[in-house]
């Protein structure tokens, strides 16, 4: 069953892409959940449509990202946590303080675009992280996590 996705669908595609997946995941959980459309021969021709208009929008969006994950490459963040006599962190990090420590950077990124290499962070030390700040442009940075 092909569909046109309408949102990002992780380890599937991401939005505006014409994906062949099962029927049942199809029918019972893409289509309700208003993450796609069946893909037919009318969809598929106002879909090409739509993607012809905004093909300049997307470039602009692309350089932009670009732009930011230059600006993210050179950075290396320090996030501060609480921590114990033997080196524990009190909780975790997780990607709402390192969006929280970029936007302090200067770089302006949703928390949701951001993905922790080494999950759960309960230990002081330096660790991966990566940002898909589009489709095409992703980069990986390193922050580093110490003692309050």
């Amino acid at each position: 069953m092909e569909v046109i996705l309408k949102k990002n669908v992780d380890k599937l595609g991401y939005k505006d892409d014409v994906v062949t997946v099962k029927p049942g995941y199809g029918r019972n959980f893409l289509i309700p959940q208003g993450y796609a459309v069946i893909a037919n021969a009318s969809t598929k021709k106002a879909h090409q449509e739509i993607l012809k208009q905004r093909a300049h929008k997307e470039e602009k969006v692309k350089e932009e990202a670009q732009a930011i994950a230059t600006k993210i490459e050179g950075l290396t963040l320090k996030i501060g946590a609480k921590v114990g006599e033997n080196g524990k962190i009190f909780g975790s990090v997780n990607t709402v303080q390192l969006s929280e420590a970029l936007k302090a950077a200067g770089v302006d990124v949703d928390r949701k675009s951001l993905k922790i290499k080494d999950e759960p962070i309960k230990e002081v030390g330096t660790y991966n992280a990566e940002a898909n700040l589009h489709k095409e442009v992703a980069v990986e940075f390193s922050f580093e996590v110490a003692g309050e």
